[in-house]
């Protein structure tokens, strides 16, 4: 298989077992304290990729390359942590798109100062997203939540995202699975560090613990998938196909949660996904 349509079909991967994720993490934070679903997911998305890394027999990578992981791993629990309170809070259909424009847009950025400007059709995209973005935040009847809190927690999220996008490019050039279970680590750390200093009740509910595990399991194989598109190809297009994970929130909130989407909003979401794709192009 051509090594451009091969990280093609693992970002679009990517993206599909995210959205997953994401709607599964935020069905367990509405249920249960963020930090619960955080811990335990990252924990389990821990255990999954180390089993792998094993299974594998990889090599130990340079230092240079777990450090990058790690700072991958700090960025992505900050991502997470807004992204999954923001879906809480919000409507996913809001939240996801403006997140995901952004996680693709920084990476692309990153490109145009490392690799040289971005051609005509992804400035073009860039004008595209930043419109998805207005729509979609200033669509629909619940707006007064989305714009005090729901459109902050989504910037945030996919600033993180955008960051994770890049540090872990950068460090699975030395390795996969071990950069991608140091970024783990770390971020399974991280949180564990918070739940222990704040001290509350953050014991997933038992009834929810089952969409905890899976919500993890499913980010740390999108991580994984993302970090196998990269190194087959181009890390912007890798980032950008993996982005339209909102695609596959979107239809599990409709038709799981039958979560209807105003005509803005859904408007926006489509220039979203339709600016991805110029990126992309």
């Amino acid at each position: 298989m051509p090594s451009h349509l091969a990280a093609a079909l693992l970002g679009l991967a990517s993206a599909a077992t995210w959205g997953a994720g994401d709607f599964s993490g935020g069905l367990a934070a509405k249920r249960s304290p963020l930090l619960g679903v955080l811990l335990l997911g990252q924990l389990a998305g821990l255990t999954l990729i180390a089993l792998v890394a094993l299974l594998t027999h990889e090599g130990p990578p340079p230092a240079s390359s777990l450090a990058w992981a790690a700072a991958a791993g700090a960025v992505d629990a900050v991502g997470l942590a807004a992204l999954y309170r923001g879906l809480a809070v919000g409507r996913m259909a809001v939240v996801a798109p403006i997140s995901a424009v952004l996680s693709a847009a920084i990476p692309v950025a990153w490109g145009a100062l490392s690799a040289g400007s971005p051609s005509a059709l992804r400035l073009a995209g860039f004008a595209l997203a930043l419109l998805g973005i207005w729509l979609v935040a200033s669509g629909g009847g619940d707006q007064a939540k989305t714009k005090e809190t729901g459109l902050g927690l989504a910037v945030l999220a996919g600033l993180g995202f955008g960051g994770f996008l890049i540090f872990m490019d950068l460090g699975a050039r030395g390795g996969t699975f071990w950069p991608l279970a140091t970024a783990r680590g770390t971020a399974f750390l991280l949180v564990l560090a918070t739940a222990l200093a704040r001290r509350g009740v953050w014991r997933p509910a038992a009834g929810a613990l089952p969409l905890v595990l899976l919500s993890g399991a499913l980010d740390a194989s999108g991580n994984a998938l993302f970090v196998l598109a990269s190194q087959a190809g181009r890390l912007d297009v890798a980032a950008v196909l993996a982005s339209m994970y909102p695609a596959s929130t979107v239809l599990l909130a409709a038709a799981l949660l039958r979560e209807r989407v105003g005509r803005t909003q859904a408007l926006g979401i489509a220039v979203a996904l339709g600016a991805i794709a110029l990126i992309t192009a």
